[in-house]
C-alpha cells in the first residue's frame, strides 16, 4: 500500500530515480509521481520499464520518463542525468537504488567479476550525485537519498563484493554529506531489509525462509516494495530539511 502521507513541497519538483524500472525502484517511481513530481527514473530493461511508464500513465494521467542506461557506463549515466534536467528541470531528488544482489561464492571471485559487481553497486552513487549536485546548487538545495542494505550489518555470507558495495555507501553517503551541505544538498542513506520484490521470489524466496525472517521481526508482516516509498518521500521532502550525513533503517525491526 502506497504511503498516504502528502508531501506538498515534492509537487513539481524533478526527481531522477536510479533502477526506477521494477521491485523497489517501480514503487518510488510510482509513489513519486503521486506525489505531483516529475519522474525521470533509469533502467536497463525495456520490458518492465515500458509496461511500468504505461501503468502509471494509465492511473495517474502522468507518464514518468524513462532513460534507458547502463549504469556501468558513465558517460551514458551523465548524459541521461542531463536529459531528465534538460525535460523536467535541474534535479532536486536523486534516488541512488539501482543494485545486482547476485549472490557469489568467496572462491569463485574473479577481479573482473568484483569490478563488474562494484560497478553497479557503488560506483554510479558517486557520478549521478555528482552529474546533478550543479544543478541543485542553481536551484538553490536538494535531496541525495542513497540506498544502501541491512546485509552488511547481518553478515551476509553470500555476496561479499556486494556487501562492500553496500557498506561503501554509507561512507560515500557522509563524505558528499560534508561536502554538499554548505549548498544546502542532504544526502542521506537508507537501508531495506528484506523486501520481497518478484525478483527476490524468483530466485531466494522460500516459505521456511521467509517465516524464519519475520519472525525475528518486531512487526511480523511481509516487507513489500510499497513499504519503503515512505522513508524516501521524506527524506525527499523538507520535512526532513534538516536531517543529513544518516542512515535509516526500514526492517520492520529485524535488527
Amino acid at each position: 500500500m502506497m504511503p498516504s502521507a502528502d508531501f506538498a513541497d515534492l509537487r513539481g519538483a524533478s526527481v531522477l530515480i536510479t533502477g526506477g524500472g521494477s521491485g523497489i525502484g517501480a514503487a518510488l517511481t510510482e509513489g513519486f509521481v503521486r506525489q505531483g513530481a516529475h519522474v525521470a527514473f533509469i533502467d536497463i530493461a525495456d520490458g518492465p520499464s515500458m509496461m511500468l511508464a504505461d501503468r502509471v500513465e494509465k492511473a495517474l494521467g502522468r507518464r514518468p520518463l524513462y532513460l534507458k542506461t547502463d549504469l556501468r557506463d558513465v558517460e551514458a549515466l551523465r548524459a541521461s542525468a542531463a536529459k531528465a534536467a534538460e525535460t523536467h528541470g535541474d534535479v532536486t531528488v536523486l534516488v541512488n537504488n539501482a543494485a545486482w544482489d547476485e549472490r557469489h561464492d568467496v572462491a569463485d571471485v574473479t577481479v573482473e567479476f568484483w569490478d563488474n559487481n562494484l560497478a553497479v553497486n557503488l560506483r554510479p552513487h558517486f557520478f549521478t550525485a555528482q552529474a546533478v549536485a550543479p544543478g541543485m546548487k542553481r536551484a538553490g538545495g536538494g535531496s541525495i537519498i542513497n540506498f544502501t542494505s541491512t546485509s552488511y550489518l547481518i553478515n551476509h555470507p553470500d555476496m561479499p563484493a556486494y556487501t562492500t558495495a553496500k557498506a561503501g555507501i554509507l561512507g560515500l553517503t557522509k563524505g558528499l554529506a560534508g561536502k554538499l551541505g554548505v549548498d544546502g544538498i542532504r544526502v542521506n542513506a537508507i537501508a531495506p531489509g528484506w523486501v520481497i520484490t518478484e525478483r527476490q521470489k524468483e530466485l531466494w524466496v522460500t516459505e521456511q525462509g521467509l517465516a524464519a525472517h519475520v519472525a525475528k521481526q518486531c512487526i511480523k508482516q511481509v516487507m513489500q516494495p510499497d513499504d519503503i516509498v515512505g522513508t524516501v518521500l521524506f527524506l525527499a521532502s523538507d520535512a526532513s530539511r534538516m536531517l543529513t550525513a544518516q542512515m535509516l533503517i526500514v526492517d520492520g525491526g529485524f535488527l
